[in-house]
């Protein structure tokens, strides 16, 4: 399992609007000067979350893209799977049913399955407000 340059840059993208969601709604501009990606990149990154409600958009003059919800009732994994899908060690456990064949007598599931689970338990664990405060990035913001 690799996490992709769309889900890395997602994550950057949604800890910047948390860092400055007291400003409102944030450009795509701000955000490609502060986090260093183009703005085509983003582009292709606000559709899903904007389809999956973690952000929304607004049009016009003070128009961009701000959070739906408190920076800490956003999971890492809730970021991630709008971009990557299903976070999964090997692919026959990308679906709540596993349909290989092999299953049932498969030797290594059982270890794949708990490390599994490890990783998107860990990545339940984190949240947006976590991340940020663990990075010290935003000493002056309130999260009320």
């Amino acid at each position: 399992m690799k996490i992709s340059t769309r889900g890395r840059y997602a994550l950057r993208l949604m800890i910047d609007l948390a860092i400055h969601q007291d400003e409102g709604n944030i450009s795509l501009k701000d955000i490609s000067k502060r986090q260093d990606i183009s703005i085509k990149y983003l582009e292709q990154i606000v559709k899903p979350l904007t389809k999956h409600k973690l952000i929304k958009s607004t049009r016009g003059s003070h128009g961009g893209y701000s959070l739906t919800k408190k920076p800490s009732e956003y999971t890492a994994k809730d970021i991630l799977t709008v971009l990557e899908g299903p976070i999964a060690c090997v692919t026959c456990l990308e679906d709540p049913v596993n349909k290989c064949p092999r299953f049932k007598s498969c030797p290594t599931i059982s270890f794949y399955e708990g490390l599994n689970k490890l990783i998107n338990d860990y990545l339940e664990t984190y949240t947006l407000e976590d991340l940020i405060k663990s990075n010290d990035l935003a000493s002056d913001v309130d999260y009320k």
